[in-house]
């Protein structure tokens, strides 16, 4: 197969080199050119997924019909490659995904869904407030739900990262999904990524967890509300939601609170002197305790269904936001404590650092990659009762790093 475009490329290189102006603009004729090798190449990528495609089931007219007049999506390897000069602290991701706009919106969206949500509560067992949150996080309530076109995006993703059968099988997926009759090729818009429509699943979670809510018909999260609330639902329950269990509570620590661990029973960190900021009994279970900001701000005794959320997606902002809109939505208040001023803020290549000079001390054992979860909290929390560094809130100090670099024996 080959793009429309490239034709129009190759007579584009023709004329430049006949025109004697363009001895000026030798570098951009070799630009052209590799461009042009490079969508060849791209072409015959496309092309060699045809077996993997028909073993799928997706048919000769399907499939070069979704290829058809493809080019490479510049836009999404520029995406997928920058990096951020800094990473955002959790408070301010947490001011922005919870604001009243936003809280506004859920609770208006509750009362119109009344009936459609109470259903899908109980049939999954997943509560209407955490539904609403997630499709607020998500898509904005449909406000924003990308309009890259997702197969191009997709067939660019696979193509840059062969080695990666990540993309090539959602590619695959998406066009399944055209092979259904889901979905036109015109509407399958998203993100530069393929995530899709309200709840914003990829294709091949569209395949598994999508549902209609009337049982009727391919899940339409794009046009139906019901849709993208049950396909959540479908979704958080398949992923291990426990029916009647609370995501976590923010909760106020007793003075000289000792910080001996991050980890217990509910019980245990109840007989420790630690209260719901909103008076609410906690539940039998493990919980962990999460500090994001450290012990000078907000805290947090996360259950087991917190984890759940970030199988959503994989993030403490988000999931700690998901969860504090869907209480706001449900009535409840703001936070007791409030976000300190003066955070630091860890770049990546420090949180790398810091990653390694743990592991160097035997205490963190996870994936080195400049990214703190809980693994990192709890070996920072090690760290600390090992140094005596009070208060152990697995966060750390400013000088943390130097810290960990004068135990480590690597100085500056």
């Amino acid at each position: 197969m080959r793009a429309r475009h490239t034709i129009g490329l190759g007579i584009l290189c023709a004329t430049f080199a006949a025109t004697p102006c363009c001895a000026a603009s030798a570098e951009a004729q070799k630009s052209a050119q590799q461009e042009l090798r490079d969508e060849r190449a791209f072409q015959s990528f496309l092309a060699a997924l045809w077996p993997k495609a028909a073993a799928r089931g997706i048919s000769r007219t399907t499939f070069d019909k979704a290829f058809a007049g493809l080019t490479v999506d510049r836009s999404a390897l520029e995406a997928i490659v920058r990096q951020p000069e800094f990473e955002q602290l959790l408070s301010a991701y947490f001011t922005e995904a919870v604001s009243g706009t936003r809280i506004a919106r859920g609770r208006a969206l509750a009362q119109h869904y009344a009936r459609e949500l109470a259903a899908i509560e109980h049939r999954y067992g997943v509560p209407r407030a955490i539904l609403l949150a997630a499709w607020g996080m998500e898509s904005d309530f449909g406000e924003e739900r990308g309009d890259k076109d997702i197969i191009r995006s997709l067939a660019t993703l696979a193509y840059t990262r062969q080695g990666n059968d990540l993309y090539a099988g959602e590619l695959l997926d998406a066009l399944l999904i055209l092979e259904k009759g889901a979905l036109s090729r015109e509407r399958m818009k998203g993100s530069w990524a393929g995530a899709m429509g309200d709840p914003q699943f990829l294709p091949s979670v569209y395949l598994k967890y999508a549902v209609s809510y009337s049982g009727k018909g391919f899940p339409d999260i794009w046009n139906r509300a019901p849709d993208t609330l049950a396909s959540i639902a479908n979704f958080l329950s398949a992923s291990g939601w426990k029916r009647g269990l609370p995501w976590g509570f923010e909760v106020i620590l007793p003075a000289n609170f000792p910080f001996a661990t991050l980890h217990a029973d509910f019980r245990d960190f109840t007989a420790s002197g630690i209260k719901s900021a909103d008076g609410s009994p906690f539940p039998q279970g493990r919980a962990t305790l999460f500090l994001p900001a450290g012990a000078r701000g907000p805290a947090f005794l996360l259950s087991d269904n917190y984890w759940v959320l970030k199988a959503y997606n994989n993030s403490d902002s988000y999931a700690l936001s998901l969860g504090c809109l869907a209480d706001r939505v449900a009535g409840r208040g703001g936070l007791h404590r409030a976000w300190p001023r003066d955070q630091k803020l860890w770049s990546r290549s420090e949180k790398l650092e810091i990653q390694k000079l743990l592991t160097r001390l035997s205490l963190y054992e996870g994936t080195l990659d400049g990214k703190f979860g809980q693994a990192s909290r709890d070996a920072i929390h090690a760290f600390q009762i090992e140094t005596h560094d009070m208060p152990a809130d697995g966060i750390g100090r400013a000088d943390l790093l130097q810290r960990l670099r004068a135990r480590a024996g690597t100085g500056d």
